[in-house]
């Protein structure tokens, strides 16, 4: 008697339920980044071993470019808006709302007042293309970083402000201590370095906790 044979029959498998967890993750990865701003100087930064991690909000980074160009940036947008309004104040720099939400949108400036207005009527892109001088640090050019150190911490009154300074590698010690003798000014003598991470030498301290926290034995 001949053995009967069982059709078979290809598997029918719905990709539809991974398909929606995976467009769910990835909706979740875009929403969640935080992007980093482009940065308005390139720097190239010196570095160093520390164990201190860098604030990733509530900072006023100060930005030394090689050619001694000083920028400013903050995080918060709320916070920008406060500062901006006071520097429009105080300063009496004539800016519209229209430029004042220019400067909240903008990654950093790096130019005198007397430009700020001409720079934040530009639309973002043309903004990206100006050559930026830098913001005069000299009190013989007006010493203007005092001013935007002062009205940063106004704005933050009453709340921890993290000042941070990225110098270049190849920056000339005159503008790093203007910018020093700035945070002075406004009674400021605690900031931190943005630099670029490296491992602790084998057998130090840090080196020894780095390794506990990754889980891999010491030599």
């Amino acid at each position: 008697m001949p053995s009967v044979k069982i059709k078979k029959h290809t598997p029918d498998n719905d990709m539809t339920p991974f398909v929606d967890v995976a467009f769910l993750i990835l909706t979740f990865f875009i929403l969640a980044t935080k992007f980093k701003p482009e940065d308005a100087v390139e720097v190239k930064i010196p570095g160093s071993v520390s164990s201190i991690a860098v604030p990733e909000k509530d900072a006023f980074m100060v930005t030394v470019d090689k050619n001694a160009r000083v920028f400013v940036s903050m995080d918060n947008p709320e916070f920008k808006t406060i500062l901006i309004d006071n520097l429009n104040k105080t300063r009496n720099l004539g800016l519209t709302p229209a430029e004042m939400k220019a400067f909240t949108d903008a990654p950093s400036v790096g130019v005198p007042f007397s430009q700020l207005k001409g720079l934040l009527s530009l639309d973002a892109e043309a903004m990206k293309k100006v050559n930026q001088p830098g913001i005069p640090v000299d009190d013989s050019t007006g010493g203007e970083l005092n001013y935007w150190v002062r009205d940063a911490l106004v704005a933050y009154s009453g709340r921890k402000l993290s000042l941070l300074i990225k110098a270049d590698n190849d920056s000339k010690y005159p503008a790093f201590k203007q910018v020093l003798l700035a945070f002075k000014k406004n009674d400021q003598n605690k900031f931190l370095l943005i630099t670029a991470p490296e491992d602790a030498p084998a057998g130090t301290p840090l080196y020894e906790t780095r390794q506990r926290q990754v889980g891999q034995p010491s030599n």
